[in-house]
């Protein structure tokens, strides 16, 4: 839209992504003489943003971008639509890779449908379609990136606590959010369990603006080789008690092996000092957990039905106790490590205080409490009263995107996590998490597939479709993918999908024949009409 400057000189476009504090400033470096008469802005292809500069009307104006008078076109190829942690060419790999599963769900959802309408009972097939979404949820979330591991080595170095896997990202773990509490109806009684699980993957992420267990750990494995007597370092105590109260159990196991008891010339000096932190960790590896399995590689014994676990966590605690209260405490001569394995009996037995002590974010101390204080199954209200509690324990200066997700999954306002779907993992997300919002959420369904008046009379479901097709079309490399979610589109899909097709230079032999296989698997025939003439009279 063009306008009049406040002042002459530099110009700038800045994009502020939800989680920077630094913006990126784009200086552009027109030379022009001031006045500047007008500048216009508009989008080019590629989902870059061209800026033209326009001199005073007296001046011999010309063209912007035609060379010596009038004025400078400037093309600025801002942040890709994945923010930072996601470049353009990975970008691309997910737009076309999620093309087949979004199209298979559709195909598999217009068939139910026609199913249905043929069927005077009511609809059998629900339980068929959840399987359909998690078939559906899982092909997306392995594509937005795998966990990997290190090559396996002869000689385990004992001194790396941490293992390196892939860099995680925000959009995979929002994904994550989505589909535990949406669409997966079998992770519902371990919920917890599962929210514990996700913060190790994504603890990581909230380490840029706040001190967290994942990066405390970090610092004291890179003190690892300096350091000669482990126990005698208050930094490895604290590091014990974080990884300890977030659950992070194998770690902890790792970490009490590099305690001082295990080395060979000291088994036999410090009998009961070493008999100790071998009780601590036989303890710390029978852990109950209520969930249906443990991953290969991690500590803890499972069980899927609550009564088992019960009777299970009782029984262990009892231990604790028991070992809490033992005289040999009284024989155990090295302080560092009497006082260190205490506080951990404390985080086990869900001190309030110690786990407080061991935790640094909001999140950690809520996983904590769901793991030590509140173990069985909690509801959404249960899980938002935490929070908010975990919230005034320990607070925040500004919240990261995730966890702003979460604390709306958490009040149950659909409103909002649609919202922050939008705002902060932009179209590619609600185009295709739409389905999982509205496979077991009656209000979400509702909202989403609604006819609002105001839109012209389509749904917001639609709307999200129609934007993203709109983002894939702006670039040459993604347009031939945009049909797929115009024609999912039933009001102005095919509209937008014609006008698509007329878009595309008829001059470029391969473009032209792909419109034409475009238009031919959409019986589009008018429209390839239309362009075999416009082509004709080209060439």
């Amino acid at each position: 839209m063009p306008g009049k400057p406040t002042d002459s000189g530099d110009r700038a476009i800045v994009t502020v992504p939800p989680d920077s504090n630094n913006p990126t400033v784009y200086p552009l470096r027109h030379g022009l003489k001031s006045p500047i008469h007008r500048t216009s802005i508009s989008w080019a292809r590629g989902n870059t943003l061209r800026v033209t500069l326009l001199r005073k009307p007296d001046a011999d104006i010309a063209v912007a971008g035609d060379g010596e008078a009038g004025g400078k076109v400037f093309e600025l190829n801002l942040s890709n639509i994945g923010g930072e942690e996601i470049d353009a060419v990975r970008w691309r790999k997910i737009a076309y890779g999620s093309v087949t599963p979004f199209a298979l769900l559709q195909s598999r959802k217009n068939s139910m449908a026609a199913l249905s309408k043929m069927s005077s009972d009511s609809p059998p097939y629900n339980a068929e379609w959840s399987d359909h979404i998690m078939e559906y949820s899982k092909e997306i979330s392995s594509l937005l990136g795998n966990p990997m591991s290190d090559p396996p080595s002869l000689i385990e170095d004992p001194k790396k606590v941490l293992k390196k896997g892939e860099e995680p990202t925000c959009l995979k773990g929002a994904w994550e959010l989505i589909e535990m509490f949406y669409a997966d109806k079998q992770s519902q009684a371990w919920i917890s369990e599962r929210l514990i699980d996700w913060l190790a993957d994504y603890d990581s992420l909230f380490s840029g603006t706040h001190q967290t267990v994942h990066l405390k750990v970090a610092d004291f494995q890179k003190d690892l080789v300096t350091l000669e007597t482990i126990e005698n370092d208050p930094k490895y105590w604290e590091a014990l008690a974080s990884t300890l109260a977030v659950g992070w159990l194998d770690t902890v196991e790792k970490l009490l092996r590099l305690h001082g008891s295990y080395q060979l010339d000291q088994l036999g000096t410090r009998e009961t000092e070493n008999g100790l932190v071998e009780t601590v960790a036989v303890l710390i590896s029978k852990m109950p957990r209520m969930r249906p399995s443990i991953p290969a590689g991690k500590l803890g014994e499972c069980y899927p039905s609550k009564p088992d676990f019960m009777k299970a966590w009782e029984k262990w605690r009892a231990q604790i106790t028991k070992l809490d209260c033992s005289a040999y405490w009284f024989q155990c001569e090295h302080q560092q490590t009497r006082e260190g394995l205490k506080n951990i009996l404390q985080i086990m037995l869900g001190n309030a205080t110690a786990l407080s002590n061991a935790t640094f974010h909001w999140m950690e101390l809520f996983v904590s409490h769901s793991l030590y204080v509140r173990p069985f199954t909690m509801g959404l209200e249960s899980m938002y009263n935490l929070s908010q509690k975990c919230l005034q324990i320990k607070p925040i200066s500004r919240s990261h995107r995730l966890l702003s997700l979460l604390l709306g999954i958490f009040g149950e306002n659909i409103e909002v996590v649609i919202a922050e779907c939008s705002r902060s993992f932009g179209p590619w997300m609600m185009a295709h998490a739409i389905e999982l919002l509205t496979s077991e959420c009656t209000q979400a369904e509702i909202l989403l597939h609604e006819e609002q008046p105001k839109l012209g009379g389509i749904s917001l479901e639609e709307l999200h479709r129609l934007v993203y097709a709109e983002v894939l079309s702006s670039h040459a490399l993604t347009w031939q993918i945009a049909p797929i979610y115009l024609t999912s589109c039933v009001k102005l899909g095919i509209n937008l999908l014609e006008n698509l097709l007329y878009k595309q230079p008829v001059q470029w032999h391969q473009v032209l024949l792909k419109s034409l296989e475009i238009c031919r698997l959409y019986e589009l025939n008018n429209v390839t009409s239309n362009l075999m003439k416009i082509a004709g009279v080209h060439y």
